[in-house]
């Protein structure tokens, strides 16, 4: 049967768009196909969690895990009342004087990082577990009240000067990370599983069928990634800013033009993974060997410099690194557009690349 047999009203519709008739807004195909994706995405729980709440579930652990928290008071013992006083003097230790059994029961089981006993001449014996880092900061401590209670002095004076203040915390490092993270995972994923899905399902070979212009079907995911964006990244940065007082230092405007252009560059990368791609296995696999690396490599939960130097240009070049580049130079510095030039550079240059490419490969059957 041929396609023209199948959609007998396939003809009408044509001669129909060839004469113009007044049209609203709202029935513009353009605009419907764009709030039939939107209207998809919402209808897809699994879509929503990890577009809303697996980056909020993520920051709240990881911001709780890496609070800043008073420095740790390590519980020490000893055996005799005058190395107790002596050990006393430091802040950061609780000593408790205990019988030489049972200090050396609280050792063994735990209970203590470290025991101090007397040893010969007048020497102090410190015991306790080198592989343990409690206890190794537990012996410097110790030694150095013991040394100062003896009547050392230091020769150069020095103090300590906190930072707590934010934008300096992990949880300000993070949020950005995770924001970036989610720009791609939702647009990679949002664009390709629903073109595969569609594919397989013959829908394409459909759709292609009728009068409807092809390049209104791929601006219609673009656009309603455009809705989707606003809901992403305000949950985000709201929850960052509600519950860990996370800053946005630069201008919003410079953030919601880095956040579009970021989208829309995952966007094209997800359209031209899903090109070819005729099957959900075969989608996905192209997409996790996309996504992996730079999830790994472009500084979501920790810093990219970790890694090699012989490695950092091409982790510069990567997307997601130039992504969440902007989106901390932006939040934590204030940085505008001038500054951000060289990572707007490095996504345009991907949006371009990617969206021609995939122009010439989309395949519709």
């Amino acid at each position: 049967m041929s396609e023209t047999t199948a959609f007998p009203d396939v003809q009408a519709r044509a001669a129909e768009r060839k004469t113009p008739r007044g049209r609203t807004f709202s029935e513009h195909p353009l605009v419907q196909l764009t709030i039939v994706r939107f209207l998809e995405t919402l209808r897809e729980p699994e879509a929503l969690f990890w577009i809303f709440a697996f980056p909020i579930l993520l920051a709240g652990g990881l911001g709780i895990a890496f609070r800043n928290r008073p420095a740790e008071v390590l519980k020490i013992a000893t055996v005799t009342p005058a190395l107790t006083e002596s050990l006393q003097r430091e802040k950061l230790l609780s000593v408790q004087q205990l019988s030489r059994p049972s200090a050396e029961e609280a050792l063994r089981t735990g209970k203590i990082a470290l025991l101090a006993v007397p040893g010969a001449n007048g020497a102090i014996v410190y015991r306790y577990d080198d592989t343990n880092p409690e206890g190794r900061t537990a012996r410097m401590l110790a030694d150095r009240a013991v040394q100062q209670a003896a009547g050392r002095v230091d020769p150069v004076l020095s103090s300590d000067v906190l930072m707590r203040e934010p934008g300096s915390r992990y949880i300000d490092f993070l949020i950005p990370g995770l924001l970036g993270m989610n720009l791609m995972g939702s647009a990679i994923w949002g664009m390709g599983f629903t073109v595969v899905d569609m594919r397989r399902k013959k829908l394409l070979k459909r759709l292609v069928a009728t009068p409807m212009p092809k390049q209104y079907f791929l601006l219609s995911y673009v656009f309603s990634r455009i809705l989707m964006l606003v809901a992403e990244v305000g949950i985000v940065l709201g929850f960052g800013a509600w519950i860990f007082h996370v800053p946005v230092r630069g201008s919003l405007l410079s953030l919601a033009l880095v956040c579009l252009l970021g989208s829309l560059t995952f966007s094209a990368m997800g359209l031209l993974l899903a090109s070819r791609a005729k099957t959900i296995e075969a989608a996905s696999g192209l997409m996790n060997a996309v996504m992996l690396p730079m999830w790994i490599a472009s500084g979501v939960f920790f810093s990219a410099q970790r890694f090699p130097d012989v490695v950092q240009p091409i982790i510069k070049a990567l997307p997601l690194t130039a992504a969440i580049d902007a989106l901390r130079a932006n939040m934590l510095q204030g940085a505008g557009l001038v500054q951000l030039s060289p990572q707007m550079g490095v996504l345009g240059a991907w949006l371009i690349f990617c969206f021609i490419l995939a122009l010439k490969l989309f395949r519709w059957r």
